[in-house]
Order: C-alpha cells, then structure tokens, then sequence
C-alpha cells in the first residue's frame, strides 16, 4: 500500500499482537491452493493477485461475514461470490 496506509513491519506485528486472541487462523490444504491457483490462472489474472486470491479462498473456508481491504477491486475480481462481503475499513 501506499503511504499513509502502509504500516511498517514492527507495526503490524504489534497491530497482530494485539488482536491475536480473537484472530481465526485458516490453513489451505495443497490441493486447496492449487484449485485456487488454477482459478485464478483460468480469470487470466496477473502476478501478485494470487496472493489476493489465496487469502479470498480462505475466507471463503472460514465462511467470513466481512472481509475488510483497501484493495476491493482484486478481492471482487478473484471472489465475485463474497463481494458483497468486502468492505474498506
């Protein structure tokens, strides 16, 4: 992200340190990632939006209610089913 949204790494890790106990942690099994990967090479989407993808497939596990980003459009683009999910904090 660009400044003034990008925390620096000591930053995040004390934003994650304080919310840990109420985070859900979601693992993808292989073939989830490759079901994913494949998806998202099917969309022709480029490069880094597989990251995007990976983590819209793990909401899409945890069956989240809300998925907050300052990213929108790639998490609709490789998620259409949850964009009504996404929201900007």
């Amino acid at each position: 992200m660009r400044p003034p949204n990008r925390f620096r790494p000591e930053q995040a890790l004390l934003v994650l340190d304080q919310v840990k106990a109420s985070l859900l942690c979601i693992a993808l099994s292989a073939e989830e990632v490759f079901q994913t990967v494949r998806q998202t090479a099917a969309l022709k989407l480029p490069g880094g939006i597989i990251y995007d993808a990976l983590l819209m497939a793990c909401a899409r596990k945890a069956d989240s209610e809300r998925i907050y980003t300052w990213n929108e459009k790639h998490f609709r683009m490789v998620a259409p089913d949850l964009a009504d999910r996404i929201v900007t904090p």
